[in-house]
């Protein structure tokens, strides 16, 4: 008896794919959509990020002006003890002055009565302008020894800043090097 022939079952070819469904995406156009809508998803999260964070300051924080530790353990506080040299109460004074007045750039007073490093030193000095170069050769000195030489001078140093908080800093310095020098 002859075998009936059968017709052998249709095998698919691996490499070819099944044409898509009318209307339907491809593989490559689905990715390519997912990717468009991530990267406008990102987009928006830096802006929303930028919007958040635009009014903390970029300026870096120095530890001296968050954390003051006294070096001995003390029970009472000490007496402020003035400066015994002329140079040294000039810069304590142009400190006390800043910080009453305010801080500017720029001019050596603004508008407002706000001064800069010079400025401070200056209406201190009371005119003797002696005293006012002692001075502002010192507060140069402190400068250059926290910041480098390659600070010219005490006005661009101030201007440099977008806070009185360095020059402040800069002046208390400065008043200390004039007292060890004896200035």
């Amino acid at each position: 008896m002859a075998a009936s022939p059968r017709t052998a079952p249709a095998l698919t070819d691996q490499r070819t794919r099944p044409a898509p469904a009318p209307g339907a995406l491809s593989l490559d156009a689905r990715l390519a959509a997912a990717e468009a809508a991530m990267t406008v998803r990102l987009d928006e999260a830096a802006v929303a990020h930028e919007v958040r964070t635009a009014h903390i300051s970029t300026e870096p924080v120095d530890l001296a002006d968050v954390i003051t530790v006294p070096l001995t353990p003390t029970l009472q506080p000490q007496p402020q003890q003035l400066p015994a040299t002329p140079v040294a109460a000039l810069l304590e004074r142009a400190r006390a002055r800043m910080e009453a007045d305010g801080w500017c750039a720029g001019v050596l007073t603004d508008e407002s009565g706000a001064v800069c490093l010079l400025g401070a030193i200056r209406k201190e000095a009371g005119g003797d302008r002696g005293l006012e170069a002692d001075a502002a050769s010192v507060v140069l000195d402190a400068i250059r020894r926290r910041f480098g030489d390659h600070v010219e001078s005490v006005p661009s140093f101030n201007d440099a800043h977008g806070t009185g908080r360095t020059p402040l800093r800069m002046l208390d310095q400065a008043a200390s090097l004039a007292d060890a020098r004896g200035l």
